[in-house]
């Protein structure tokens, strides 16, 4: 197998992440559009992440949020977002990288998208064949952390993972 020195991977992970940045930059600066919300799952544990040790000792793992109807001050950067959420009434400060986020959906379009994280992202990009990133509308969504009115999140239906690699030539 040839080696892969422009690496795409890398170009398309980078180019998904910017899609992220640019539709929560709009989320903070219009709020969110029609029926549009989001689903954030990130690696609580990532480099950079800040919650609060209630929420840490709750979710030491991986943590999802919905952006809906009850978030404020959102700030977004370069290289992370910043939000104010209530967790069971108790409001919190979440900073979040980008490199943390596992994966990030907007079911009221069927829109997902999924990425490598942490030690697994660092395998990626020494590896030739391995994918960085994929597209993805989750047949199912993760845990999610109780915000906004404590509704459980609904799975999406009929939606599939297309991974990059997959148009890859083996």
């Amino acid at each position: 197998m040839a080696t892969d020195h422009i690496r795409y991977d890398v170009l398309a992970r980078d180019a998904m992440r910017d899609v992220l940045r640019r539709v929560l930059t709009d989320a903070a600066r219009h709020g969110l559009p029609g029926d549009h919300h989001f689903y954030i799952t990130f690696d609580s544990r990532a480099e950079g992440v800040t919650i609060s040790p209630r929420l840490l000792a709750q979710y030491p793992e991986e943590m999802t949020v919905v952006l809906q109807h009850q978030f404020w001050d959102m700030k977004v950067t370069e290289d992370r977002f910043e939000v104010g959420l209530s967790f069971g009434g108790v409001p919190e400060r979440l900073v979040v990288p980008f490199k943390a986020i596992k994966s990030f959906l907007d079911p009221s379009v069927q829109f997902g998208l999924q990425f490598e994280t942490g030690e697994n992202e660092a395998d990626a990009q020494t590896a030739d064949a391995s994918s960085a990133t994929s597209l993805a509308a989750p047949a199912s969504t993760p845990e999610t952390a109780a915000v906004e009115d404590d509704t459980p999140p609904r799975p999406s239906e009929g939606a599939e993972v297309v991974r990059l690699d997959r148009f890859r030539k083996k």
